[in-house]
């Protein structure tokens, strides 16, 4: 082949970085109490399963890509980067009410992005982590150079307010991160995903085909994660070259409080301080599945709990069931 003949590829860069965070939840709480009204359960059943106090939900008529347009333009604003500098947009959702158009287009749109490359992402729970992952490559590649990456989901239009096992769980929100290139190795700020799935267990959460309500089998899940989510976040800290004891704070998915606690303890177990700080945002905010990663930082970030420069280690989780994993520098 002669040398014109040859292909060009872009120039690489040595990684990328989070430049910003930003997110958005309705403004009505519903509380254990609200919900207790509906289906027999109450305030301490609730607490004591799945660790949750309040949540919030959106109104009926609010618009997911709504939620998700504040979220990044929240993010932007913290980042410093204009929306005209954005030359990508990953939106991680499975809660779009329908599956065309994508979400990503018109969130883009919403905030002002000229002509980027937009597209939808849809791996349930550990869709922010999967989003994070895929942009860091693509600016590592030098394909993409700035990447708006939002998690959001509205849960409250795909449940069953008569089925206690998903309607005292889930919630609405929105979550985003920018990311950019790392100027050299020593500012380079999202470690190498350790992601995979286990097909095997797909039934466990899916939309039920006749009720179009979601579904879960909330003891097979639990089973899975507490065994199965540690390994995956220790697999992710050797990647980056990294030992459990150089965790700051850890922020997996918001699924169920003591599924975190239970990840955390394994964790320190093997060498993450006992100072390790660890997110418990869905005490207050519910799951909210792809949101939940990216609202828990931003939220701890706004509580003093999670700094700039200090080391974060996301791990995302759900249905599929898919999992992703990697450690980020906090902007």
């Amino acid at each position: 082949m002669s040398a014109t003949g040859r292909l060009q590829l872009a120039a690489t860069v040595p990684g990328a970085r989070l430049l910003g965070l930003g997110s958005l939840q309705p403004d009505r709480v519903v509380t254990n109490d609200e919900l207790a009204a509906r289906v027999d359960t109450n305030d301490e059943w609730i607490r004591s399963r799945v660790g949750i106090e309040s949540r919030r939900i959106a109104e009926k008529d609010a618009l997911l890509v709504e939620m998700a347009a504040e979220a990044g333009v929240r993010a932007l604003k913290d980042s410093g980067v204009d929306p005209a500098e954005v030359d990508t947009v990953i939106v991680a959702t499975c809660t779009m009410p329908d599956p065309i158009p994508n979400a990503a287009a018109q969130v883009a749109h919403r905030i002002g992005i000229p002509a980027p490359a937009a597209f939808d992402l849809n791996t349930a729970c550990s869709g922010f982590s999967y989003g994070l992952a895929v942009a860091a490559d693509l600016v590592r590649a030098g394909t993409s150079s700035s990447v708006l990456v939002i998690g959001a989901e509205k849960l409250s239009d795909w449940m069953d307010w008569t089925d206690r096992s998903t309607c005292i769980i889930f919630a609405d929100g929105a979550g985003a991160a920018v990311v950019g290139p790392a100027l050299d190795a020593a500012s380079v700020g999202v470690g190498p995903v350790a992601w995979g799935s286990a097909g095997d267990q797909y039934q466990t959460i899916r939309v039920n085909p006749e009720t179009r309500a979601l579904h879960q089998e909330g003891q097979a899940v639990f089973r899975w994660a507490t065994t199965k989510v540690a390994p995956v976040a220790l697999r992710a800290i050797e990647l980056a070259g990294l030992t459990p004891a150089d965790i700051d704070v850890f922020v997996p998915h918001q699924a169920n409080l003591r599924i975190v606690e239970a990840v955390a303890k394994r964790l320190r177990q093997k060498g993450a301080r006992e100072d390790m700080r660890v997110a418990d945002d869905i005490v207050h905010s519910g799951n909210t599945s792809s949101a939940s990663i990216p609202l828990a930082m931003d939220h701890m970030r706004a509580e003093g709990r999670l700094r700039s420069g200090e080391i974060a280690l996301l791990v995302g989780f759900g249905a599929g069931l898919s999992y992703a994993a990697q450690v980020v520098v906090c902007p």
